[in-house]
């Protein structure tokens, strides 16, 4: 567990993040409230410019993307390029969702800095991908898996 040092209490902005996430899935979800479905989770993120993205996962057997590489693709085909934080959220009042260990890679890989919401038991709280992360090795589509960078983590 994280030392709750290393967490922000979320802003006016990240909870309307929370907010955006949950109209999405909310409006999105295909399952009842004890049902599977193929979409379960909706996810926001905001960028540098203040614009906000969402999107919903589509569960699959193979591997089928989350909602948060959904919104982040939302994102990019909108527009957005400086992705500064992000959220999932569950369907039917789940509440936020912490992102799985290859949403985190991604995150980490792409998007270094980048704050993401987390549900605690002090309630939503934030951090960075590298507080998520740590020592964790950065890949990139150019050089592949990268040495430990000790200036990320600082």
């Amino acid at each position: 567990m994280l030392p709750n040092a290393e967490l922000e209490v979320p802003t006016a902005e990240d909870l309307e993040l929370v907010e955006l996430a949950r109209e999405v899935i909310d409006a999105s979800t295909d399952a009842g409230p004890d049902e599977d479905g193929a979409h379960t989770m909706g996810a926001a993120v905001r960028d540098a410019d203040g614009r906000m993205f969402a999107g919903v996962n589509l569960f699959h057997f193979t591997g089928g993307p989350c909602a948060e590489l959904v919104a982040l693709g939302a994102a990019r085909a909108q527009g957005g390029r400086e992705i500064t934080t992000i959220v999932a959220v569950g369907n039917h009042g789940r509440g936020v969702v912490g992102p799985c260990g290859r949403d985190r890679q991604v995150l980490f890989d792409y998007y270094p800095g980048i704050r993401v919401l987390l549900p605690t038991a002090e309630g939503v709280r934030v951090a960075t991908i590298e507080t998520l992360m740590p020592f964790a090795a950065a890949w990139t589509m150019e050089g592949g898996t990268q040495q430990f960078d000790e200036e990320r983590f600082r």
